[in-house]
């Protein structure tokens, strides 16, 4: 059944958080989620789509009585804060207008871009578009990933690759992805390259560990970082 399904649909409540949090009478509930769905259209538009790339990974939403709370994870957050916060300032205002309701913005930097899934997608997405050879680009990303922390990456891009002329399907793998296992970290997006002879989609997986287990990042004492160890 974990080959079958969406890994973070298939954790949410049990190791996943909700994306949107947020509580709806029956009568408002549709209301709430298109408006929901416009806001993160919206944002991956703007800075997604066109440039500068912000790297947008992911956006949740939190609403309460009064407001609607927005949080935007992204590895580039000076380019939506802006000089003095002006960006912000502007983004807040356009959202304000989409969805007719006071809007607070906040916005958190992603520290490790190369193990985000969302990130890995868009960039190979980006590179396929530049007529990229797209098994350098897979082999790329899944190194970088590797040397970044991940315990397992797996990429697959479906379309017409290489400008061929049958569609087909590439994947490229290291490491480890325990699909079936709730306690597994695992990340996965899909992003799509829209080509000059097509659409390639572009399915990621990224395997962080066990969840609890933060990597500890061991440091040898000061001076004896070069001392050779002697026989025993």
């Amino acid at each position: 059944m974990g080959q079958k399904c969406n890994p973070i649909g298939f954790r949410v409540g049990i190791t996943e958080g909700w994306r949107s949090r947020w509580f709806a009478p029956k009568g408002a509930f549709g209301e709430f989620l298109v408006e929901d769905q416009k806001v993160r259209r919206f944002i991956d538009d703007t800075f997604n789509r066109q440039p500068p790339f912000a790297g947008v990974a992911k956006v949740e939403i939190e609403r309460t009585r009064d407001e609607v709370k927005v949080i935007i994870h992204t590895a580039r957050p000076g380019i939506i804060i802006g000089a003095k916060g002006a960006e912000v300032e502007k983004l807040k205002e356009k959202v304000e207008d989409l969805i007719d309701r006071k809007v607070a913005v906040e916005i958190r930097e992603i520290k490790n871009p190369d193990i985000d899934a969302k990130l890995i997608g868009e960039s190979i997405g980006e590179q396929l578009k530049k007529r990229a050879s797209f098994r350098r680009v897979m082999k790329q990303k899944c190194e970088a990933a590797m040397g970044s922390g991940a315990r397992g990456v797996k990429i697959i891009c479906s379309g017409r690759l290489g400008n061929a002329e049958m569609a087909r399907t590439e994947k490229q793998m290291m490491g480890s992805i325990p699909l079936q296992t709730l306690q597994a970290n695992v990340d996965y997006a899909q992003s799509t390259a829209v080509t000059t002879v097509g659409s390639i989609g572009i399915k990621v997986w990224v395997y962080k560990g066990m969840y609890g287990d933060e990597p500890i990042e061991q440091q040898a004492p000061s001076g004896e970082r070069f001392r050779r160890r002697g026989r025993r």
